[in-house]
């Protein structure tokens, strides 16, 4: 260990500064033993009380269109719940890289406990939407304030040891994707609670007047909680104060050894120059577009009705259905995830992921054909099946650009990925509910006709990502 350290310090001379947050979590880093639990799962929390709220209208977002009288037809319903859920990554979109940049320079920590905060105030507001304008607005300043999605990509990759950045990583997509399950799931069952449950929500309560209001206060509190809890996160942004001498004992060294995040004088590289970067963050943003347009057809195909290709299923089976996907997803990404991508790694994973979910994709339209147990089975293996495939994608997207950039551009990176990342999300709600429409219009069709259409689009967009993780496109930094 000690010739180990003499030749580490010969390349590059490593300090410790008493003051220094990031050096107390380096620090601590090195005497870690053992699986790292609670800092697991404290990044769990954060990344689920901001992914809920994300899709959790899209089970009710049908009838919530429906009830502001502004679509003329029923056909037209879906393109107005595509603004809907297009609204919030708009707002990201715009200040996504912000919040990285606040985040480089001030720390991860202020910006995870504010996103946490705007969460409660605009996510309650929005169950309290009257008409279509107000929950436009109420879902784009929820995309707008909240930041916090990059930094803390950004600071599951600085807390954890070496050996546990898979994991790290693994926890962010797998607690995104339960979020972005378990958060359409408790739309589905809590949503018109006073027609669902009337024995426990009178019709003149407030959750009668406002029907969709229930899920919505569930999630702030939730995440009202998380806010609280925030406050007592440690910081992992470097920040010396020069003032202070460094310490250069053995042990300091040691610990200070575990990071590989540059010195205060190395020049800033141009990460618009960082192809391995750039490259994960198109390829993400490809993914991300697919993933988002999937989410909200899926529950729009399964609430319309038969004669229109889809299952007529009440918000509550929506609800069970991706219960069961939620399930299926947590147990995937917390046992066998981290295996694969140990033994063949991220990018493998992605492709191999993403050739798997175009047959099930083509399959959607064939299911629908389907009824009672069958359709049941059936959909709920397809759903769990491909969660698991689309999160995997992104587990190792985010592996690849954190490797790409040192600590003192993690922010801004992640911000960069968020921004663009968004921008495809916001085209994929609103892409979707007009191709989904339209798709309701053309029943008769030759080719593709009905659903079909819908899910072929969706395949090619998932084969164009996978055409993409292939080199000279897609480069993986190799660590000097």
């Amino acid at each position: 260990m000690a010739g180990e350290l003499e030749t580490l310090l010969n390349k590059k001379e490593h300090y410790y500064y008493e003051n220094c947050p990031g050096c107390k979590v380096d620090l601590n880093k090195s005497s870690q033993t053992g699986l790292p639990i609670k800092e697991l799962f404290t990044i769990w929390v954060v990344i689920l009380g901001t992914a809920l709220p994300i899709s959790s209208l899209f089970p009710f977002l049908y009838f919530m269109i429906k009830d502001f009288h502004i679509a003329k037809r029923e056909e037209d319903i879906s393109t107005y719940a595509g603004y809907v859920g297009s609204s919030f990554m708009l707002g990201r979109a715009l200040t996504s890289v912000f919040w990285g940049t606040v985040a480089d320079r001030y720390g991860r920590k202020p910006v995870i406990v504010f996103g946490t905060f705007v969460v409660v105030v605009f996510n309650t507001l929005f169950g309290l939407s009257v008409n279509f304008w107000m929950a436009i607005i109420t879902r784009f300043l929820l995309g707008f304030l909240n930041g916090l999605i990059g930094p803390i990509k950004a600071y599951a990759a600085e807390i954890f040891r070496e050996e546990y950045q898979a994991l790290g990583m693994s926890t962010i997509s797998t607690a995104w994707g339960i979020g972005l399950i378990i958060g359409p799931a408790l739309g589905g069952f809590l949503a018109q609670p006073a027609e669902k449950y009337p024995d426990l929500f009178s019709k003149d309560s407030i959750f009668g007047r406002f029907p969709y209001f229930l899920p919505c206060l569930c999630i702030s509190l939730f995440s009202l909680a998380v806010g609280i809890a925030s406050f007592w996160l440690p910081e992992t942004l470097h920040n010396h104060d020069s003032r202070m001498p460094p310490q250069s004992s053995y042990e300091t060294l040691e610990a200070a050894s575990d990071t590989k995040d540059g010195t205060e004088s190395a020049p800033k590289e141009n990460l618009f120059k960082n192809w391995p970067l750039m490259s994960s963050i198109i390829l993400y943003c490809v993914f991300s577009l697919h993933d988002m347009a999937y989410t909200e057809i899926f529950s729009l195909w399964a609430v319309s009705p038969r004669k229109f290709g889809g299952l007529s299923y009440s918000t509550v089976d929506v609800g069970e259905v991706l219960s069961i996907s939620g399930f299926g997803l947590l147990v995937f990404q917390l046992s066998l995830y981290p295996l694969f991508e140990k033994y063949i790694g991220p990018i493998v994973i992605a492709r191999v992921a993403g050739v798997l979910s175009i047959p099930i994709l083509t399959s959607y339209p064939y299911i629908a054909m389907l009824s009672g147990i069958a359709l049941s089975v059936a959909i709920n293996f397809a759903s769990m099946i491909k969660n698991a495939l689309s999160i995997s994608i992104i587990t190792g997207l985010f592996i690849l650009q954190n490797k790409a950039v040192d600590q003192r551009q993690r922010g801004a990176a992640n911000g960069i990925a968020m921004t663009a990342m968004s921008i495809f999300k916001a085209l994929g709600p609103a892409g979707g509910g007009a191709l989904f429409s339209w798709a309701q219009k053309r029943l008769d069709a030759s080719i593709l006709p009905g659903d079909q259409v819908v899910f072929f689009v969706l395949n090619v967009i998932e084969a164009i990502g996978v055409l993409l993780t292939f080199k000279p496109f897609l480069v993986e930094k190799q660590n000097t």
